[in-house]
């Protein structure tokens, strides 16, 4: 990761307006540098002006020592540059100044006017000096040499600082514009990041709601009808010993149909081994576990010679198992029966299997009535039971009920775009009703 942001702030730890202390060690250096300069030129300035060379030498250092505050204000530097151009010194601090003012972030127009200001000065005293040494004598060059000198002169020490100071503020702001672009691109890394896992969170939750949901269809109807059995099973085996063994059979017929479809909804959970086929050990563990999940939910199982799960053709069966159990129950089918995708099958099965099984738990003896229509768009079931009998007549099996049946049919229809209704009758009975958009196997 590289030094952004904060850590960009963090790396701040100079005096003062200083960023850093080699920062200010340097300003420190060139105001000493310019400070010299100045005080030694100072003393022909003094001489000039008819003053003590002492007052001289103290205003070059005073005026040198400028160029210590040209980060804070350049401008102040520049104009100080200027101001002392006419007495020939700070030629180093308006270098330094000009190329400070121009790489830092003021307009435009104030670095244009001051660098102009500086070049005209610049021009005007080169000119003056240039002129008077030619009347004394010191230079013997023609009169061309007067204007050549002093615009070489001003551009010369006006125009490198000036464009340098320029690019280097140019790329100083475009590595700042780069570094925030880094410092945002981070964050919403950083937010990115903290949503997937939001998002994994929330698929782990709804793979167990669905793996806990899938397990309770498998086991309730099984065992349930095994309890309901085992309850008869109690209550004739002395008075009817032949009843008794069919029963018994029946008990374990019902207990290895439901050990063979745990075994095979833990068969596809554990296949997420096989499919990974030695995979690395990097791959998260509730990815995979969530993949294994997702394909046992949703039991589109593609590999040959795969069990696939319960169909509408199973329902009869289901209904006869009912009937074996001693409910009263009777099966009607309307419409044309056709193939439909397996999921919408298997889920209307499971709407049929879980009311059996409520019937079994909460109005054992009652007769049911289970209703199944092939429409043109949709499939329709309806499971529907009268009251149940006097409490002495009810069956004695005590089955318990953990209350998430209903939620987990209309769970499953609801995911397929379905409707689901359940509630009692005026009658006093219950009735489950459920459509779901019909959609045909390829």
């Amino acid at each position: 990761m590289t030094t952004t942001g904060e850590e960009h702030e963090a790396a701040r730890g100079g005096p003062w307006w200083w960023a850093r202390w080699r920062s200010a060690v340097l300003d420190g250096a060139l105001a000493a540098a310019s400070a010299v300069e100045c005080a030694v030129e100072g003393v022909p300035f003094a001489r000039d002006a008819g003053i003590a060379p002492a007052v001289g030498v103290v205003f070059g250092l005073l005026a040198g020592s400028v160029l210590v505050v040209r980060r804070r204000w350049p401008i102040a530097v520049v104009l100080v540059a200027i101001a002392i151009t006419p007495a020939e010194m700070g030629f180093l601090m308006g270098v330094v100044g000009l190329y400070t003012l121009a790489a830092s972030e003021l307009p435009r127009r104030i670095i244009g006017s001051l660098a102009g200001m500086s070049l005209v000065g610049t021009l005007i005293v080169t000119f003056v000096r240039v002129r008077q040494d030619m009347a004394r004598g010191d230079l013997t060059l023609g009169d061309w040499f007067v204007p050549f000198a002093s615009i070489t002169t001003a551009i010369g020490m006006t125009a490198p600082p000036v464009l340098l100071g320029l690019y280097v503020g140019a790329r100083r702001r475009l590595m700042e514009s780069l570094r925030e672009r880094a410092d945002s691109l981070e964050r919403e890394l950083q937010l990115l990041a903290e949503r997937a896992e939001e998002r994994a969170e929330w698929a782990r939750g709804e793979e167990r709601t669905r793996i806990a949901r899938e397990m309770h269809d498998v086991v309730a109807h099984r065992v349930s009808l095994m309890v309901v059995h085992a309850a008869a099973l109690q209550a004739i085996a002395r008075k009817d010993p032949d009843k008794a063994v069919r029963n018994a059979a029946l008990v374990g017929d019902m207990g290895r149909q439901a050990l063979t479809e745990l075994r095979e909804m833990l068969g596809v959970l554990r296949s997420g081994d096989g499919v990974r086929g030695g995979s690395s050990s990097a791959v998260p563990a509730a990815v995979e576990v969530a993949a294994a999940a997702a394909v046992a939910v949703s039991r589109a199982v593609v590999d040959e010679g795969a069990v696939e799960g319960p169909c509408l053709s199973d329902v009869e069966e289901l209904v006869g198992q009912s009937a074996a159990a001693g409910m009263v129950v009777d099966l009607s089918v309307e419409g044309e029966a056709r193939s439909y995708a397996a999921e919408i099958e298997q889920t209307a099965f499971r709407v049929v299997q879980e009311a059996l099984t409520n019937v079994h738990k909460h109005a054992a003896g009652a007769k049911t009535y289970v209703r199944l229509a092939h429409r043109v768009s949709e499939i329709a079931m309806q499971v529907e039971n009268e009251p149940p009998p006097e409490a002495g007549s009810a069956s004695s099996a005590r089955l318990p009920s953990g209350g998430n049946g209903l939620v987990g049919m209309k769970e499953r229809v609801v995911a397929l775009g379905g409707v689901f209704v359940s509630g009692p009758t005026e009658a006093g009975g219950f009735r489950v009703s459920a459509v779901i958009p019909a959609v045909q196997a390829a």
